[in-house]
C-alpha cells in the first residue's frame, strides 16, 4: 500500500524524466522557506539526505544529490548521458548566469575579509571560500565567458568573468574595505555600491589634489618629528604610524564647511591631539611647545597638554566654520557623549532639527571602540528624540594594539574593533593608512553618506603605532614581532612620495622642499593652517560673559506676584477637551487646580511643575531627560499627559504661552553614563536656561561616576568650562534596602572644594521651587546636585503655601519650625533631608521642648553665615547633635562635621558636636524592614536624648 502512495505521488509531481528542472526549483524555494512548497513536497524534502558541508556552518544538499534522489525514485539508478543532454546548453549558462550574480553579491558582502588593510602585512586573513570560483560551481573555464552583471557597475550590460572579478577585487578587496550589507535599507545600500564601484574605490585625483595630500602628510610627520628632536622622552601620544589622519581631517574640515555647516565639534582622545590642534584647528606652535617646557600659565590646576580643548574657525567652500575640540579626560570614550551633547545644544540653538548647520565627530582607539560600554550606549542615542544629532563620522584610529594588549587575541572577541557600529546599521568603511589616496575617497564619501542619510558613519584608519603607547615606553617588550616589523617600515609620507615621484607629479627635490618648508615655518611659529580665520565671526559664538566672575553668595529674586502664580497654575494644569487621562493622572490635575486655589497644601509636583512653567514664561528654556521624568519615578510630576484611547501626548508645559522659551521633556533610554555625558555636554553649551538629568533612583548615578569626577565636579578647574547642570538624585532611607536608599551623598560631598558645585537637599515644595528657578534665573553656572526625595513627594507634612512660593527664596538653612521657646532650648539637632521630620513627629510624640530641630538646606558650598545668624538665636545651648540617616562612614557627616564645629566655636566655647546616626557599614542601608526600622529608632532616641550623642 505505501509503494502505490510513492508510485502515484511520483507521477502526480513529475518527478521523472524531464522534469527535475522543475523540481529543483521547487527545492530551491524550499531551502528559503519550507512553507512555501506543498506539503507533500516538504515532507519529501525533509527526509532528504543531508551532506555537510566544508564551506558554510549549514548543512547543505547539492543539487547533485536531490538529483540522484530522484533518480532513484524513479527507478533510474545513474543518471545517464541522454538525461544529462536534456539540459540545453542555455539552461547550463542561465545556472551559471545566477552564480556569477550570487559572486557579485558575496564580494560585496565579505570583500572585506580578503582587503588589504594591515600597512605592516602581518594581520593573517583567514580564506573565504565565499569568493572563490568553486564555490558557485565556476572555473578558470568560465573566465572568458561573458556575463550579465546585473547592477555592478562595468561600463556595460555584459563583460567577461575575468573582468569582472578584477572590477570586484579592485572595489572590495584592495586598500578599501567596506562593511555595509548589513544595513537593512536598500537606498543605502545602492548608494554605497554605487560610489565605490563606479570608482573601484580608487577615483583618479589630480596632481594638485595628490600635492595637497602629500603637504598635509608632510605637516604631520614634521611636527612629530620636531616634537621628538626637541623634547625627547616626553610623553605626546605621537601620531606616527597614522599620519594619514591629518589629511582626512583637514579634507573633513572643507568638505563639511562645503555642505554650509557653521559647526564642527571634536572629540579625541590623547592619540595625535597635538599634532591635530597644530595641523588642523591652527594652534600657534609656540603655545605647545611652551607646555612642553613647563612655560605655560594656568589660571586653575590646569590638566596636561593632550587633554586641553581648543577652537577656532576655518574659511571653507561654503563660508566660515566654527571648530571646537573638545577637552576629555584620559577615560577616552567618554568624551564621545559628551560631544554630542555640545552638538545637540548648537543645534537647537540654531533650529537645526536636522543636523545641517552642526556636525559632530568622534575619533576613537580601536581597544576602546571595541571594549568601552559607553560606545554601545552612545551609538544607542544616536537615533533617538532626546538625543539625536544628525549623524556622526567616527573615526577609529586603529594602531592594532591597546597599550600592551594584542589584537583580536585578548582585546575583543569579534572580527573587527568597529563590529559594535552594526547595531545602528552604520557602515563602516576600513582603509590602509598607507593608502592616502584611499583615505582621501573613503573621506569623502563617509561624509557625503551622513550628509545624505544623516545617519551615523563609521571610518577604521587601519594603522600602526611607531612608538609605545607613551614615547616613553619600551614596545617592543610585549610586542618583538610588530615591532621588529615597524622598524623595518617606512612612513607613510615616505611611501607617498616614492608614489608620486615615481608617478612623475614632483622630484625628489621639490618634495625635499616641501619637507624644509614646513620644517622652517614650525621653527618661525608661523601660521601652519592656511584657511584659518583670523577675525572669526563672532555670531558663531556663545556669549558666556554674564554668567562669569559671579560668587555663590549672589542674590536673586525669585518670588513671584501670588495671583500671576495662581492663574499660571490653572492653565498648566489643564488637559485639551476630548483628551481622556487615566483617572489617577486627572485626580492629580484636579487636586493641582485646587491647590492653585488654595484649597489644598501644595507638594511637591505641584511646586515643581510651576517652577519650570514660570522660567519658561519668563524666557528660560528647560531640557529634562532621564528614564522616567515625563510621569517621574515615583508618579509625582505627570508633565506629560498620555491620551488613554489613542497613541497621543499632551505636554501642558509646552503651552504656557505663544511666545515661551522651549520646554523639552524625554524619557531617555537605560542608561546613565552616556546620557549624564550628553547632558553635561548639552549644558556646557547652553548656559540661558535649565538643563536637567534626573536618576530614576540616586544610586544609578552610580553608572555614570566617571562623568561626575572626570567632568561635572572637575570641568572648570581643569578646562576653566562652566557648567549649570542640574541632577536630581532621589534619596531616602525607606526601607527598601540598599540598593535604592543612598544616592551616595557622600561620595558628592567628598568631591566638593573651591566652590565647584552646589549640593542641595530640600525637604519643602517652596524649597525645590526657589531652588530651581534660582539655579536658572542667578548668573552663576555651577553644577546642582540635588538630593530630591521619595517618601517625602506625598507626606502629609512636606507641605508649603502659595505665599512660600510668592514671597520666599531659598533658605541654605531652615530653622526651628515649632513654636519652641529658645532661650529654653539644650540641645540643636541639625539634619537634612527626610529624617528631619521623623525626628520631629518623635519630638512631638514625645513632648520634647528643648531641643531644635535645624535644617541644612545646603550642604555645599557650606552656608556658615546663614548657619551663624540661626544658631545665635539659642543663647543656652549644652550640646549639639548631627544626625542622619546614612551609616556614620557615608552621609553628610564626615565631609561636613569641620565646617559645623567652626560655626559653634564661634558662637560657643562649652558646646561640643556630637554624632546621631547609624553605625558605619559596608552597605548603604539595612536590607530588612525590620533591622531598618530598629536602627530608626535608635538614632532617633540617640538625638532626641540630651547627653546620648556620641563624639
Amino acid at each position: 500500500m505505501q509503494e502505490n502512495s510513492m508510485e502515484l505521488f511520483r507521477r502526480s509531481s513529475h518527478i521523472a524524466g524531464g522534469n527535475a528542472t522543475y523540481v529543483e526549483d521547487l527545492y530551491e524555494s524550499y531551502l528559503i522557506d519550507p512553507n512555501a512548497v506543498p506539503e507533500q513536497w516538504r515532507d519529501y524534502f525533509d527526509k532528504l539526505p543531508r551532506v555537510e558541508s566544508k564551506t558554510s556552518l549549514i548543512d547543505d544538499v547539492p543539487h547533485s544529490a536531490v538529483r540522484e534522489r530522484f533518480a532513484r525514485i524513479s527507478k533510474m539508478r545513474v543518471r545517464t548521458e541522454a538525461t544529462v543532454a536534456h539540459d540545453s546548453q542555455a539552461t547550463q549558462y542561465e545556472r551559471k548566469q545566477v552564480k556569477v550574480l550570487a559572486l557579485i553579491s558575496a564580494y560585496r558582502q565579505r570583500g572585506h575579509q580578503k582587503a588589504q588593510l594591515d600597512p605592516l602585512g602581518l594581520a593573517q586573513r583567514e580564506r573565504i571560500p565565499d569568493l572563490e570560483l568553486s564555490f558557485h560551481e565556476l572555473s578558470i573555464a568560465d573566465l572568458d565567458t561573458s556575463f550579465q552583471v546585473g547592477t555592478l557597475k562595468m561600463g556595460g550590460s555584459g563583460s567577461t568573468l575575468k573582468d569582472i572579478i578584477d572590477a570586484l577585487e579592485r572595489t572590495y578587496c584592495h586598500t578599501v574595505g567596506a562593511e555595509f550589507m548589513h544595513i537593512v535599507d536598500t537606498e543605502q545600500r545602492q548608494w554605497i555600491m554605487s560610489r565605490m564601484e563606479s570608482v573601484r574605490s580608487a577615483p583618479d585625483f589630480g596632481p594638485e589634489v595628490q600635492r595637497q595630500i602629500l603637504r598635509r602628510l608632510i605637516k604631520a610627520d614634521g611636527l612629530e618629528k620636531s616634537l621628538g628632536s626637541k623634547f625627547p622622552g616626553t610623553k605626546r601620544f605621537g601620531l606616527e604610524g597614522g599620519e594619514s589622519l591629518i589629511p582626512m581631517l583637514a579634507e573633513m574640515m572643507q568638505r563639511i564647511g562645503g555642505y554650509g555647516a557653521k559647526e564642527i565639534v571634536i572629540g579625541m582622545a590623547h592619540r595625535g591631539r597635538l599634532n591635530v590642534l597644530v595641523n588642523i584647528l591652527g594652534k600657534n606652535p609656540s603655545e605647545l611647545f611652551a607646555e612642553f617646557e613647563g612655560r605655560a600659565t594656568y589660571e586653575s590646576s590646569g590638566d596636561v597638554k593632550y587633554h586641553q580643548g581648543f577652537s577656532s574657525n576655518m574659511m571653507t567652500p561654503g563660508g566660515e566654520v566654527h571648530l571646537a575640540l573638545a577637552f576629555n579626560p584620559s577615560h577616552l570614550e567618554i568624551v564621545s557623549p559628551v560631544v554630542e551633547g555640545s552638538v545637540r545644544a548648537r543645534q537647537d540653538r540654531r533650529d537645526d532639527p536636522d543636523g545641517h548647520s552642526v556636525w559632530p565627530i568622534v575619533l576613537h582607539g580601536d581597544a576602546a571602540f571595541a571594549g568601552q560600554g559607553v560606545v554601545m550606549e552612545t551609538f544607542q542615542m544616536s537615533q533617538t528624540r532626546a538625543y539625536k544629532t544628525g549623524g556622526t563620522v567616527h573615526i577609529v584610529l586603529n594602531n592594532q594594539v591597546g597599550f600592551t594588549t594584542s589584537l583580536r587575541e585578548d582585546s575583543r572577541s569579534t572580527e573587527y574593533c568597529t563590529d559594535v557600529a552594526k547595531m545602528v546599521q552604520a557602515p563602516i568603511f576600513h582603509v590602509n593608512a598607507d593608502d592616502p589616496e584611499a583615505v582621501l575617497f573613503v573621506t569623502q564619501m563617509a561624509i557625503d553618506y551622513r550628509n545624505e542619510f544623516k545617519r551615523d558613519v563609521v571610518i577604521d584608519l587601519v594603522c600602526y603605532r611607531r612608538r609605545g603607547h607613551n614615547e616613553a615606553d619600551e614596545p617592543a617588550v610585549t610586542q618583538p614581532l610588530m615591532y621588529e616589523a615597524i622598524r623595518k617600515h617606512p612612513t607613510t609620507r615616505d611611501i607617498y612620495a616614492r608614489r608620486l615621484i615615481e608617478a612623475g607629479v614632483l622630484t625628489e627635490t621639490e618634495d625635499q622642499a616641501l619637507v624644509e618648508g614646513y620644517r622652517g615655518s614650525l621653527d618661525r611659529n608661523e601660521p601652519l593652517v592656511s584657511s584659518l580665520v583670523n577675525e572669526p565671526n563672532a555670531e558663531l559664538f556663545v556669549d558666556w560673559t554674564p554668567y562669569l566672575g559671579h560668587e555663590w553668595t549672589l542674590h536673586c529674586d525669585t518670588g513671584m506676584d501670588l495671583h500671576h502664580l495662581q492663574t499660571l497654575a490653572q492653565h498648566t494644569n489643564q488637559s485639551p477637551d476630548g483628551f481622556p487621562l487615566q483617572r489617577q493622572v486627572a485626580k492629580i490635575l484636579e487636586d493641582r487646580r485646587k491647590m492653585a486655589a488654595g484649597a489644598l497644601p501644595l507638594n511637591w509636583g505641584f511646586a515643581e511643575t510651576l517652577a519650570y512653567a514660570s522660567l519658561l514664561e519668563a524666557g528660560y528654556p528647560v531640557r529634562l531627560t532621564g528614564q522616567d521624568v515625563g510621569r517621574g519615578t515615583f508618579s509625582h510630576r505627570h508633565a506629560v499627559l498620555h491620551n488613554q484611547r489613542e497613541e497621543a501626548t499632551y505636554v501642558p508645559l509646552q503651552h504656557v504661552k505663544d511666545d515661551q522659551a522651549d520646554f523639552v521633556i524625554h524619557d531617555s533610554l537605560l542608561s546613565e553614563e552616556a546620557v549624564l555625558a550628553f547632558e553635561y555636554g548639552y549644558s556646557t553649551t547652553s548656559p540661558t536656561g535649565l538643563v536637567i538629568w534626573e536618576a530614576q533612583f540616586g544610586d544609578f548615578a552610580n553608572g555614570a561616576q566617571v562623568v561626575i569626577d572626570q567632568f561635572i565636579t572637575s570641568g572648570e578647574h581643569k578646562w576653566s568650562r562652566l557648567c549649570g547642570l542640574t541632577m536630581l538624585l532621589p534619596h531616602g532611607y525607606e526601607g527598601q534596602g540598599p540598593e535604592h536608599s543612598s544616592a551616595r551623598l557622600e561620595r558628592f560631598m567628598q568631591l566638593c572644594a573651591e566652590h565647584n558645585i552646589q549640593v542641595c537637599v530640600p525637604t519643602t515644595p517652596a524649597q525645590v521651587f526657589h531652588m530651581l528657578r534660582r539655579q536658572a534665573i542667578r548668573p552663576l553656572r555651577k553644577p546642582l546636585v540635588v538630593m530630591s526625595p521619595k517618601s517625602l513627594l506625598r507626606h502629609k507634612e512636606a507641605t508649603s503655601t502659595l505665599e512660600d512660593l510668592a514671597n520666599g527664596r531659598f533658605y541654605n538653612v531652615l530653622d526651628e519650625t515649632d513654636d519652641l521657646d529658645k532661650s529654653a532650648v539644650e540641645r540643636v539637632v541639625l539634619c537634612s533631608g527626610k529624617v528631619f521630620y521623623d525626628l520631629r513627629a518623635a519630638r512631638r510624640e514625645r513632648g520634647i521642648d528643648n531641643i531644635a530641630l535645624i535644617r541644612l538646606e545646603q550642604l555645599y558650598p557650606f552656608p556658615e553665615a546663614e548657619m551663624l545668624q540661626v544658631l545665635s538665636a539659642y543663647p543656652n545651648l549644652k550640646d549639639a547633635v548631627w544626625c542622619q540617616e546614612e551609616p556614620m562612614n557615608q552621609g553628610a557627616w564626615y565631609s561636613s562635621q569641620h565646617h559645623m564645629r567652626r560655626v559653634f566655636a564661634s558662637l560657643y566655647n562649652h558646646v561640643y558636636l556630637g554624632y546621631a546616626g547609624r553605625e558605619a557599614s559596608a552597605a548603604p542601608a539595612a536590607g530588612y524592614m525590620a533591622l531598618h526600622l530598629e536602627q530608626q529608632e535608635a538614632f532617633i532616641n540617640q538625638a532626641l536624648t540630651l547627653g546620648s550623642a556620641n563624639a
